[in-house]
């Protein structure tokens, strides 16, 4: 009797039967946040850098993952950066019941982002909230509950909820903020919702006031108001935007830091890193005030800018 090959095991199934909740997470950023490095994924979700490049070299070789590594300007490469493989899409589309991606979605999509422009801008924004997930690895009672990548404020009626104001619909996406991500951090309990603004210093501060004016609008419109979180290059960029907010005396929820406070200190976003509009001092991102019935225990801020 003439033995029958077996019919090869389908890459998805075989994919799936090799995936971990960890893997689960990192495919699930990929998927929202376009690309991420090997220093990102491994501070996020690793013990060591080694772990993380072992693992990272198996889910290639999964097709659950692809790479590629930008050259620099003036000699050399960056580290890797990740992006999703075809298979990767076709799993996270099948956790989230959204059917069958693109046959071509990894490679597009790949294509656009090693052709970004802005890939610094994308990374740097994603980089904040990959330095809260790594506070909460070794800081038990803390975590990162949510993540949004900017794409989930483009469309009409994103920030709209049930009940809410219909204007938040008819005014569309050109009036209202467009942040570079939101997310949600927790600590023992009580959490802090917020807003991203990613800045590299490469715009005039009036585009700045202009990005906190379009957040003006939209707390005029809701009855949430979650703090506005800028991450600016500079102590100088910092105080300048400080003093432009106190001439305007803008009512929104703005909290800055700076890259060179935190290189300087170590310190990752969840500490006290956050200074205030009006208000002097540092403050730690579970202490910034903000109103939103969806969130227990929130710092409400009264009149005066001061936490009741």
């Amino acid at each position: 009797m003439r033995n029958r090959r077996l019919p090869a095991a389908d890459p998805l199934l075989r994919l799936q039967a090799s995936i971990t909740a960890r893997d689960d997470r990192l495919l699930g950023w990929l998927y929202d946040h376009g690309v991420l490095t090997t220093d990102q994924i491994a501070a996020a979700l690793f013990p060591s850098l080694d772990f993380a490049q072992r693992r990272l070299l198996r889910l290639t070789a999964l097709r659950a993952v692809d790479r590629f590594r930008p050259n620099r300007a003036y000699g050399g490469s960056y580290p890797y950066h990740y992006v999703l493989d075809q298979l990767g899409y076709d799993h996270v589309h099948a956790q989230r019941g959204l059917g069958p991606p693109r046959r071509d979605q990894a490679r597009r999509r790949k294509q656009a982002l090693t052709a970004r422009p802005d890939l610094p801008h994308l990374l740097g924004g994603n980089q904040l909230c990959i330095d809260l997930a790594a506070h909460a690895r070794t800081h038990p009672g803390t975590s990162l509950d949510r993540w949004q990548p900017a794409s989930a404020f483009h469309d009409l009626g994103a920030f709209y909820r049930e009940g809410g104001n219909l204007q938040m619909i008819a005014r569309g996406p050109a009036g209202l903020p467009r942040p570079d991500g939101a997310g949600v951090w927790t600590e023992h309990g009580r959490s802090v919702p917020f807003f991203l603004e990613y800045d590299t210093g490469s715009e005039r501060l009036d585009i700045l006031t202009d990005k906190i004016a379009k957040y003006e609008r939209l707390y005029a419109l809701s009855v949430s108001a979650w703090p506005v979180l800028f991450h600016l290059p500079s102590a100088r960029r910092e105080a300048n935007l400080h003093h432009r907010l106190a001439a305007a005396r803008v009512g929104t929820i703005v909290a800055t830091t700076t890259a060179e406070l935190r290189a300087c200190t170590g310190a990752s976003p969840a500490e006290q890193v956050w200074q205030l509009a009006g208000r002097t001092g540092r403050h730690r991102l579970i202490d910034l005030p903000y109103t939103d019935t969806e969130f227990p225990n929130p710092i409400v801020p009264r009149p005066d800018g001061t936490a009741a």
